[in-house]
């Protein structure tokens, strides 16, 4: 099965672009414009908070699937820390997600990692990486990048 074309964003989009189409498309609950922007490799990765590995454009585009059946995810990228070199771009950030419980809306924390790679085609999606997270141990807004060396 031929996969579809990615919008033009996609294709010439920085890494920056790039991410916020994944979002858009993950609050949107659209799995055309989310498939667009992965990478068109077989060793694709994606791990979603508390899951396994999924590797593969298939096995990636199922997940999802099976997620927006419940509806769309009201996901917001915050915190954005980024390292890019010419042909990787590196993304790690805290996605604040809105949830419905009995007691009113609560917010969910996830802490994420975003690859990039630049292929042909131009910056493309090749991992997404999300664990869950505390509140408490989140950084503040604000905090700057802090260096280990």
């Amino acid at each position: 099965m031929a996969r579809p074309k990615p919008p033009a964003v996609a294709l010439q989009g920085s890494p920056d672009e790039v991410e916020a189409q994944f979002y858009e498309a993950l609050q949107r609950g659209d799995i055309q414009l989310l498939m667009a922007v992965w990478a068109d490799d077989d060793e694709i990765v994606c791990v979603h908070p508390g899951g396994g590995r999924l590797v593969g454009a298939a096995a990636i585009r199922e997940s999802f699937e099976a997620i927006f059946a419940n509806g769309a995810i009201p996901v917001a990228p915050e915190q954005v820390h980024r390292l890019q070199s010419l042909g990787c771009a590196v993304h790690h950030l805290v996605e604040r997600i809105g949830v419905d419980a009995p007691e009113g809306r609560q917010e969910a924390w996830v802490m994420a990692t975003n690859v990039y790679l630049k292929t042909a085609l131009g910056w493309r999606l090749a991992a997404h990486h999300a664990s869950p997270a505390s509140p408490h141990a989140l950084p503040a807004t604000g905090d700057a990048p802090s260096t280990l060396h």
